[in-house]
């Protein structure tokens, strides 16, 4: 659960019903609900995009934008997601049939502004679909999927412009933040086919030795990064970027795709254009 969920979630009971068919309402019914919660110091809430429910047409889904100061001056951003019937708020619904929660269905777009020019990979910005990558390179799912996918797109670069976003899972797989950050450097000194090269890196997942992941990246893709290269202070700032991104998009587990602007699910639409 979200550390804002958390904070809420005392908050609101006594208090789950209201008449929410507005985006105002929304806002205003979350507001009121976290202002009486004693940990928050202070509160901002703004509906970005209110979704169709397709198993219940009933339902609307909104994403909601929380910026917040909670006790210790700490800073929280975060995209949540509720559900109303204009009668009923609840921060989630269970598809009976299926048992999967319906956040599943509810995504932000991947929007104009998300797509950087450091980010494309391979083919031409102006191609007619833009494919979005967000992948840990030692995940062993985005390990097969990955490279495989990219070899297909990046055949037809008049077709596909591929957008790759560096997204390591640190509690799973530490060595990813480094060696993620080592491919961001090589990138920035002009070197080719480096993502490619990154899911041929040799190297235990929970490795958290530096010299040790340099090694086999170093190994991999035929380059000298060092410890001073990956701290440069360009190579944070991609890296956080990215990071910021896969957050405002709401990415949480990869390999996580966007086609044309929207989660593909499938991750596979990219092999039905003709």
């Amino acid at each position: 659960m979200s550390l804002m969920l958390k904070l809420l979630a005392i908050t609101l009971l006594g208090s789950t019903f209201v008449y929410a068919t507005s985006n105002k309402q929304v806002e205003d019914f979350l507001y009121t609900n976290f202002k009486g919660n004693p940990n928050i110091k202070s509160i901002k809430v703004n509906v970005n995009s209110k979704v169709k429910i397709k198993q219940m047409p009933q339902w609307e889904a909104f994403i909601v934008d929380v910026d917040a100061t909670v006790k210790g001056n700490r800073k929280v951003k975060q995209k949540m997601i509720w559900f109303s019937n204009g009668v009923v708020m609840s921060p989630d619904l269970i598809d009976m049939k299926t048992k999967k929660s319906l956040k599943d269905s509810v995504s932000p777009k991947f929007e104009a502004k998300h797509y950087k020019k450091e980010n494309l990979i391979y083919g031409n910005k102006n191609a007619k679909h833009k494919v979005v990558i967000f992948s840990d390179p030692l995940c062993p799912f985005c390990r097969s999927y990955v490279p495989e996918a990219i070899e297909n797109m990046k055949k037809q670069a008049d077709k596909f412009a591929i957008y790759y976003y560096h997204f390591p899972l640190p509690s799973l797989h530490p060595a990813a933040v480094e060696l993620t950050k080592a491919a961001i450097a090589a990138e920035l000194q002009g070197i080719k086919d480096v993502v490619l090269k990154l899911y041929k890196v040799k190297l235990d997942s929970k490795e958290r030795n530096i010299s040790k992941i340099l090694k086999a990246f170093n190994d991999a893709v035929g380059t000298n990064i060092t410890e001073k290269d990956i701290k440069d202070p360009r190579v944070l700032k991609h890296y956080e970027q990215d990071r910021q991104i896969a957050d405002d998009v709401m990415v949480q587990g990869t390999p996580t795709v966007f086609f044309d602007g929207v989660k593909d699910k499938s991750k596979k639409k990219y092999l039905g254009v003709k």
